[in-house]
């Protein structure tokens, strides 16, 4: 099985790029929005994969972060969502944004992506919102982790750049996920709760969205 690949950005494609890694070239599928975050053709780039195995096809899918590619595989375990939903529904709201629609219930913010339907959206937040704590607590581990080895050989190595840091937004509601669940709440209604604190103020830093939270699951009355 292919988990990850490293290698140079030999051709950007509407949705795929073609990774040359130690010389062999890969075509990886990839999300609209992993695809605006990929370097420009001769860049370098790290992917988590996952690979569709069919009886006539054999398809890479390629994922900037581990929530993302974990939101993946959850998408395509329910059914009438396939590879191809799957990545428009990253495409559409970013794993963050599942995180969020799932936690909430909010099947609308699912129907957005292309070609996902009322009944399609609602049957995925049904199925699914049991595991957005889950994959809220993973936070962002990236694909380009430091120490990535470049696909070029025989060219002297540039300094590498200090490595992306996780989107603030991701990072905030993981941490303010963990201090929840330390505080003995349940992964279900921290997820919800920071969730909603998160859709309310998507600024917001770990400390600000725990208040609101804390706030939010405060008995009413």
């Amino acid at each position: 099985m292919i988990g990850r690949l490293a290698g140079r950005v030999d051709w950007r494609g509407p949705d795929h790029v073609l990774l040359d890694v130690g010389g062999v070239g890969y075509i990886v599928h990839v999300s609209d929005r992993t695809l605006a975050a990929l370097p420009a053709v001769g860049g370098h780039a790290a992917l988590y994969t996952d690979l569709l195995v069919r009886e006539d096809l054999l398809q890479l899918f390629g994922f900037s972060t581990l929530q993302e590619k974990e939101w993946h595989r959850l998408l395509t375990s329910v059914q009438g969502i396939g590879a191809r939903a799957s990545l428009a529904i990253l495409g559409a709201l970013g794993p963050d944004g599942v995180s969020r629609a799932i936690a909430l219930g909010d099947w609308a913010a699912v129907k957005a992506a292309p070609g996902v339907g009322p009944k399609l959206a609602q049957r995925v937040v049904n199925e699914l919102k049991g595991r957005a704590a889950e994959v809220m607590a993973m936070g962002t581990t990236p694909a380009s982790a430091p120490g990535a080895a470049s696909a070029t050989e025989g060219v002297p190595a540039a300094p590498a750049p200090a490595p992306a840091a996780p989107p603030p937004t991701a990072s905030a509601q993981s941490d303010a996920l963990s201090a929840l669940v330390n505080l003995g709440y349940a992964q279900g209604e921290a997820a919800a709760a920071v969730a909603q604190a998160a859709s309310e103020t998507p600024e917001a830093d770990a400390s600000a969205l725990i208040r609101a939270a804390l706030k939010a699951l405060a008995p009413q009355g």
